[in-house]
């Protein structure tokens, strides 16, 4: 069941990452390359990896590679926070950055738990 939602998410997020790059530009910190492609690449990325945790063979590499990825797009969430960078035009405050902020640790542990990288908490009998 877990695997399933957070296939979902980053299928969903990777689907609106390559329909509308242009949202997301102004959280990408100004020190990030190319900033449009790699918004574009990111959602490619979601979307494989999202794929990749169906297929026995990549689930463990892509668990490793989504979790490594919600580290690497910290610095975006942090910067949309802390600047209260407007998305579509709308500024989200610290009842959305907080929580989001905070659960970026547990997206960390999802994928990886998704993947069969950990089976913590749920440790299995040995």
């Amino acid at each position: 069941m877990l695997r399933w939602l957070l296939s979902v998410i980053y299928f969903t997020v990777g689907c609106i990452h390559l329909r509308s790059p242009e949202a997301f530009l102004p959280i990408v910190p100004a020190w990030v390359p190319s900033p449009r492609e790699t918004i574009l690449l990111t959602g490619v990325c979601e979307i494989i990896g999202a794929v990749a945790l169906f297929v026995p063979r990549l689930r463990w590499l892509a668990g490793l590679a989504l979790a490594a990825y919600a580290v690497a797009v910290y610095p975006a969430n942090i910067k949309h926070a802390l600047e209260g960078v407007k998305v579509g035009g709308t500024a989200l405050g610290w009842g959305y950055h907080a929580p989001r902020l905070a659960f970026q640790p547990v997206f960390v542990w999802w994928a990886l738990f998704a993947g069969g990288v950990v089976d913590w908490p749920w440790r299995k009998a040995r």
